[in-house]
């Protein structure tokens, strides 16, 4: 077994998941709303463009992947210097999508569309490279689940702010933050453990596809992309869901979110002992069956159950728990179960990117739309638009969970991944 990473070359290299998740929540989640409520675009011009815009992100990943890899190729300083420029390019970026500069719809749009774009990019170059980083570092089940969950702990950090600064500081505070946090998460990254050297190989397009011949990358992405739209979903529509559902005093969204992702990052302890025990697919699939116990009580709730919902966000977070820290140490074993450690990382990783804002993208770009065409609008209270959105929001999500748990056991252990070789971690900074 690969010796255990100590908790300071975990912090250096997790920390800058804690400003990515300042893009994650905002892109996802924060702003559908922000551009309904403050600036009147309708939902489905709103889908339309978040659809252009992921799927647009999703394409691009698998080349970013590549181009990651021939950055490792050249050296890690080339891995973190194309980061600072990334960095930069995002907090601009993000900076102009919340305010705008021009006015009227149609420009409102365009300007929209343009930021998506350049902020996706920024984002994806730098995540999947710091992902990237990650497994090339590694280690046995256990390991990998210990640098995963050192990542996206502090990307739920990084969520809970981002969730509760726009309401009690305001979207400014909110970003003066992100920006602060990006430049000391690449700080220390420039100080977390770094991956052992590999030989160079000749390398081509080619290599893009390498990934989809391997039968256990391409099981595991299946699953992983049903249990991402059912994640998806209600994450695009969760603000909607509170103050028309819930009808929740103002305000209450920060608290909701809070519990939700506190609840996750104080659950990956646990899950990293479930894995300890249980090995790394069983874990996931108790943490979706835990998701759909859980969160199937949201449909029966309605105006004044912000308690139980508070309960529900709770209990749900624990099963975020899960799918934070357990599939990226899965794709991880996957990679090396392969013989690809230490060339092919960025291109599984792109091409997992990929999966992730493909699901988004649909989540937004048909949620929507469809919701709009049912008859839901942002602020009604008829019975019919309401329950429109309960069924998008709490039931469609749970039958998509269950199909990815059926997924999960018929693919994964039916058919156990490969056992993978345990290479230590890298060297030292």
């Amino acid at each position: 077994m690969a010796a255990a990473l100590p908790w300071r070359q975990g912090l250096a290299y997790g920390l800058l998941g804690l400003p990515l998740a300042f893009v994650a929540l905002p892109l996802y989640v924060l702003l559908p709303h922000h551009y309904a409520r403050e600036f009147g675009m309708p939902l489905a011009t709103l889908g339309g463009v978040l659809l252009a815009a992921r799927l647009f992100d999703a394409l691009s990943d698998p080349l970013l992947g590549r181009w990651a890899d021939r950055l490792f190729e050249r050296s890690p300083l080339a891995v973190l210097s194309t980061g600072a420029v990334s960095a930069v390019v995002l907090a601009v970026g993000l900076t102009a999508l919340f305010f705008p500069r021009v006015q009227g719809q149609g420009a409102l749009t365009a300007w929209a569309l343009a930021c998506l774009l350049v902020s996706y990019l920024a984002y994806s170059q730098l995540g999947i490279a710091h992902q990237s980083w990650g497994a090339r570092l590694g280690g046995d089940e256990l390991q990998r689940s210990r640098i995963v969950a050192w990542r996206e702990g502090a990307a739920l950090a990084g969520v809970v702010l981002a969730s509760v600064l726009p309401t009690l500081l305001g979207l400014p505070v909110m970003l003066g933050v992100f920006a602060a946090t990006l430049v000391l998460g690449w700080l220390a990254w420039l100080r977390a453990p770094r991956p052992a050297p590999a030989p160079p190989e000749a390398t081509g397009l080619a290599d893009l596809w390498r990934p989809w011949a391997r039968p256990t990358f391409r099981r595991l992405l299946a699953v992983f992309v049903l249990n991402g739209i059912a994640s998806a979903i209600p994450a695009t529509l969760v603000l909607f869901f509170i103050q028309d559902r819930l009808q929740a005093p103002p305000g209450r969204e920060p608290m909701f979110l809070a519990a939700y992702f506190l609840t996750a990052a104080l659950s990956i302890p646990l899950w990293l002992r479930a894995v300890a025990h249980w090995g790394l697919a069983r874990s996931w699939l108790a943490g979706m069956l835990l998701a759909v116990a859980v969160f199937g009580w949201t449909a029966l709730l309605g105006t004044g159950d912000s308690g139980p919902f508070l309960a529900v966000c709770a209990l749900s977070g624990m099963a975020l728990g899960a799918d934070l820290a357990l599939p990226g140490a899965l794709l991880a074993g996957v990679v090396a179960a392969a013989g690809d450690s230490g060339r092919q990382e960025g291109a599984y990783f792109g091409w997992w990117n990929f999966a992730t804002k493909l699901n988004l993208a649909l989540a937004a770009g048909l949620a929507l739309p469809l919701l709009d065409a049912l008859g839901y609008a942002p602020g009604t209270r008829s019975a019919e638009g309401l329950h429109t959105l309960t069924l998008a929001y709490a039931v469609l999500p749970c039958a998509l969970k269950l199909a990815a748990a059926a997924a999960l056991s018929f693919l994964l252990l039916r058919q156990p991944l490969a056992a993978a070789p345990l290479p230590s971690l890298g060297g030292q900074p």
